[in-house]
């Protein structure tokens, strides 16, 4: 790769740089983070050396407003920084990508998904409460509908609970000693 963030002429390189981009940019959008921001991440990822805006920008053929949009966003979750480059700076920025992984899965569980389970708990809980203080007033069919509806929420409320405490348990992981385990470090 050279200066400018710029892909190796070798066919093989090449072709593999492009799958990555694509793949890490699908991968992203499934978890409903932009196709961009999977792109960015895999080009610092796969370069040799931290890239500037320009380079990101003109590697990747995207207006220069997206990658900044997208590369502050993926600075806030962790995936990457911003760097110093002896000698190549002025006042261009310069990124590089987090590769600890389980230190960018630890961000966004405690980040994005543990509040987006807590907040589905807090609506099944209210829906709970709710139901479970207007059922004695209720007519006979509509409190078998309440029912139904109680059973239904306590079982997705089993699921969210189950996933709380599974993401609570990796966030309380040493990471260290997984990244060993996974060959990481």
């Amino acid at each position: 790769m050279s200066e400018n963030g710029s892909v190796s002429p070798n066919q093989d390189l090449h072709a593999v740089h492009e799958s990555m981009l694509d793949g890490l940019g699908q991968l992203a959008s499934y978890f409903g983070f932009s196709k961009v921001m999977g792109q960015l991440y895999g080009a610092l990822l796969l370069s040799p050396e931290p890239l500037s805006l320009d380079a990101l920008m003109e590697q990747l053929d995207i207006s220069k407003a997206s990658v900044s949009m997208n590369i502050r966003t993926l600075e806030h979750m962790g995936m990457v920084r911003q760097v110093w480059v002896r000698g190549r700076g002025g006042r261009r920025k310069f990124y590089e990508a987090e590769t600890d992984f389980w230190q960018i899965i630890s961000n966004v569980i405690a980040g994005r998904e543990m509040r987006d389970v807590d907040r589905a708990l807090g609506v099944l809980g209210d829906n709970v409460d709710r139901l479970s203080k207007s059922m004695p007033q209720m007519e006979e069919s509509d409190q078998k509908v309440a029912s139904l509806y109680l059973e239904r929420i306590v079982q997705i409320q089993a699921l969210f609970q189950f996933a709380q405490m599974v993401m609570t348990t990796i966030l309380s992981r040493n990471f260290e000693e997984v990244s060993k385990d996974y060959g990481q470090k």
